[in-house]
Parts: C-alpha cells; sequence; structure tokens
C-alpha cells in the first residue's frame, strides 16, 4: 500500500446545497481538500456535516452545486464508480463472515483473483494490526478489533479517498482516544486523502491536519487545529473548541477590553463592531504567585469550588468583575499543595497573546 500523497486526489466541494422540502441541510458548502490531506467535518447535531458525507459518498445528490475528485466532476456517479473506501459509525459488519471474508468483499465485488485477495487481505489485517485475525468471527471480537476490520475493509482496495462517519463514537473513552492516535499514525502510513465526520473536537483536533467547522448547514471556519483554537472566527466557534468561558465584553481601545472594572489587553486587534466575547481557556490562566512580568493581565477572585478529576483539578473562581470561570491546575502534589482553597481569594493571569476577543456570530 502506498504512502504520501501519491496516487490519492483532491476534492473539491463547490457551492453544494441540499434541501428536503421546505428544510436546508445544507447551503453552498465550498471546501478545497489537498490530496493526503486528513480534514474533519465538525459540528453539532444537524450541522449538515453528516449530509455532505454522503453527498461526497455518492448516497445522496445535492439539490445545487458539484463535487470533483482529481478534477473529474462525480456529482451524479454512484458509489461504487467514486473508488472511496468508507467507514461507517455501527461498522456495517457482515456477522455471518469470518474477519477475512469481511476484509475480502470489497475485492471480491470488483473481481479480483483470489490470490490477490488473500494477500491485499493480509496487508491490510497487518496495517491495523490484526495480522493472523482472518478466520476470526466478528461475534468473537472487541469493538475496538470491530473498528480495526472495517478500516481494513475501507483500505483493501487502496482507494483514493478514504470517509469515516463518526466510526469511534460507539467505543469507550479510554480506547477511543487510543484508536484516535491509531488512525493518526494510520493515515501517515497510507498517505490517503480523508474525510472524517465527527461531534467531538478533542478528536477533531488531535487528528485532522485541518478542521472544517459547520453550523446550520454552513461552513463557519476552515483552519488548522490551533487556529481554530487560537483564533476562533467568532464566539461559536471559539464556544465549541476547547474548553472555554465566554464573557461578553465592551472595546476599551484597539487591543483593549473591560470586563467590569478590569482592562485586559490583547496581542491583537480588537474586532471593529457588534457584540464582543472574552475567549478564556481553562489551560491558559494561571494563579498570579509573582513570578509573572507585568504585562500578563490580572483577573481578581475568590476560589469558588475545587473538583478532583483524575489528573487535573477544575477550579472554579467568582471574579471580583462577577462572572464565575474556570481553570485547570495539575493534581501532582506540588499542584494539590499550592492551591488556594475555597474562599480564599485569588489572582488569575492570562497573557496578552492567550486573551481572545471574538464577535458574537452572525
Amino acid at each position: 500500500m502506498a504512502s504520501g500523497s501519491q496516487g490519492f486526489v483532491p476534492v473539491s466541494i463547490r457551492s453544494v446545497s441540499k434541501r428536503y422540502g421546505p428544510v436546508r441541510a445544507l447551503d453552498a458548502v465550498s471546501l478545497e481538500v489537498a490530496a493526503g490531506e486528513f480534514v474533519s467535518l465538525l459540528g453539532p447535531s444537524g450541522s449538515g456535516k453528516t449530509t455532505l458525507l454522503h453527498i461526497l459518498g455518492g448516497f445522496v445528490h445535492p439539490t445545487a452545486g458539484s463535487i470533483a475528485f482529481g478534477g473529474r466532476d462525480v456529482t451524479l456517479e454512484p458509489p461504487h464508480r467514486r473508488e472511496i473506501g468508507i467507514v461507517f459509525q455501527n461498522y456495517a459488519l457482515f456477522p455471518h463472515m469470518s474477519v477475512g471474508e469481511n476484509v475480502a468483499f470489497p475485492l471480491r465485488a470488483r473481481g479480483r483473483p483470489k490470490v490477490e485477495c488473500g494477500e491485499r487481505v493480509g496487508r491490510a489485517l497487518a496495517m491495523v494490526e490484526l495480522a493472523g485475525y482472518e478466520e476470526r468471527r466478528v461475534s468473537q471480537l472487541s469493538g475496538g478489533q470491530r473498528q480495526r476490520v472495517a478500516l481494513a475493509r475501507a483500505i483493501v482496495f487502496e482507494p483514493k479517498l478514504i470517509l469515516m462517519d463518526e466510526p469511534l463514537s460507539a467505543l469507550d473513552k479510554q480506547l477511543r482516544e487510543t484508536m484516535q492516535i491509531e488512525l493518526r499514525h494510520l493515515h501517515a502510513r497510507l498517505g490517503a486523502t480523508t474525510i472524517y465526520v465527527t461531534h467531538d473536537q478533542r478528536e477533531a483536533l488531535t487528528m485532522s491536519d485541518r478542521v472544517a467547522v459547520m453550523r446550520d448547514g454552513r461552513l463557519v471556519q476552515v483552519g488548522t487545529p490551533r487556529g481554530l483554537h487560537d483564533d476562533p472566527a467568532d464566539d461559536f466557534v471559539a464556544g465549541f473548541i476547547g474548553e472555554s468561558t465566554l464573557l461578553p465584553v465592551t472595546p476599551a481601545g484597539p487591543s483593549d477590553v473591560a470586563l467590569g472594572g478590569v482592562v485586559l489587553r490583547s496581542a491583537r486587534p480588537i474586532p471593529a463592531a457588534g457584540a464582543l466575547f472574552l475567549t478564556l481557556h481553562a489551560e491558559k490562566l494561571v494563579i498570579d504567585r509573582g513570578d509573572l512580568g507585568p504585562e500578563w493581565n490580572r483577573l481578581p477572585g475568590r476560589v469558588a469550588e475545587i473538583v478532583y478529576q483524575g489528573e487535573s483539578l477544575k477550579v472554579f473562581v467568582t471574579l471580583d468583575a462577577g462572572p464565575t470561570v474556570a481553570f485547570r491546575q495539575p493534581s501532582h502534589h506540588d499542584g494539590l499543595r499550592s492551591l488556594p482553597q475555597p474562599g480564599s481569594p485569588v489572582v488569575m493571569r492570562l497573557h496578552p497573546e492567550d486573551t481572545i476577543v471574538v464577535p458574537k456570530a452572525a
């Protein structure tokens, strides 16, 4: 199986709309995906991400717009002519078939010789770390192993494009996080163009080259995981990406905003018009212990509650300006020892580079 982007295709989504009667599922969505790129479609339920994936797969035709793979218009082509690998949320494995038979199914459907099928199945199962599982029954597999079989079946015929529709959502948290890293490594080995649907922002940030955030059938923002986290387009993206608290603020200068009686400086210009929100990421706030420079913004308040969450503590602080915000503190011995207790005054610090001010979504 090839690595790198050679042999894989760019995907062009051009002004794609989809209506179901009066319901607008997609509204003029345009997106360019480079050959070999991993792009996640991220958004809440009803945002249109699964509808867009189904249009890419050929299971649904758009009301308007077009889809092209490598410059070839496939808008009206049926799924079997698109040469795509698909991994569904429920895996869609055949329970009466063995693992090897499940993985070989796309090859048999294409009339490939039996010897070639056996070789390709073996390579695909080795790629997902299931070498030697050909004779196992699907019913004998764990959820994570079934997920790997579904992946092997999707890649066995070396498709130019792989589509994934929330394939990890049925797994428990620990296995899901393990599979995210394994999928990232698998993509690096294959180099296949991959479009992945998820509602889990951490999953999208972990796995993707770029993330396309969707809302109400539209693309809100497309960017790298770090770009979306550190420079969100509006309060919807800011609230959806990362663990954050959004607080209404008012402009107090070209790079300053006011939160109650506290003026905060941002390293970037303040949006020019409309309602503004300060985005406070829990991991960006730190306790003032006298070791930070004067450029850091100050947010005085009082500790309201401390919640133990294993690897970290979530600390809720009621600001002197009024609202309650949260920050995270490591739960190791030193972190516990130095943490102010509930009821104690505390000053939190926020660097201007982490002082993110966004407009209200249109």
